[in-house]
C-alpha cells in the first residue's frame, strides 16, 4: 500500500508545496512544530532513510540544504533545525524546523496549528524567496 506520501506525489492528497524537482519534494507538515516546518522526501517510496542508494541520498541532502536556505530567509529564526525520526511513515523524510531554540525541535510537545489559509500563505513565502 502507498504512503501518504507517495499519494501526496502522486497527487491523490493535497499539499502546501515548498519545493520540488524530478526527484524530490518539499512541502508544509499539517502537524507542524511551528510555522514554517518543513518535510523533504524522495519521490520514490523508499520507507527507511539509510535504505537508500548514497548517491540518493546525497542529492536529497542537497535539495534539502536548498530549501533550508529559502526556508530560513522567509521565517525568522535563528537556525533551521535538521531531523529525521522516520517512525511516523514509513517514506524516508528529512523534516527541517525553524528554530530559536532547542524546544523548537521538542517533537513531543503539542503541535501548532494553522488554517489551511496560512499554510498556504506560508507556502508562497518560502517558494517566492
Amino acid at each position: 500500500m502507498a504512503s501518504i506520501f507517495t499519494k501526496i506525489v502522486n497527487g491523490d492528497l493535497p499539499c502546501h508545496k515548498v519545493a520540488e524537482n524530478d526527484t524530490f519534494l518539499a512541502f508544509l507538515d499539517i502537524t507542524p512544530l511551528r510555522e514554517g516546518h518543513v518535510l523533504v522526501i524522495p519521490k520514490l517510496e523508499i520507507d527507511y532513510i539509510f535504505d537508500m542508494e548514497d548517491d540518493l541520498l546525497s542529492e536529497m541532502m542537497v535539495f534539502a540544504k536548498s530549501v533550508a536556505v529559502k526556508l530560513k530567509a522567509a521565517i525568522p529564526c535563528n537556525r533551521i533545525g535538521v531531523s529525521v525520526i522516520g517512525l511516523e511513515v514509513p517514506h524516508a523524510h528529512i523534516h527541517l524546523v525553524p528554530m530559536d531554540t532547542l524546544n523548537d525541535m521538542n517533537f513531543a510537545k503539542q503541535k501548532a496549528s494553522f488554517t489551511n489559509e496560512e499554510l498556504a500563505a506560508t507556502a508562497t513565502k518560502i517558494r517566492l524567496v
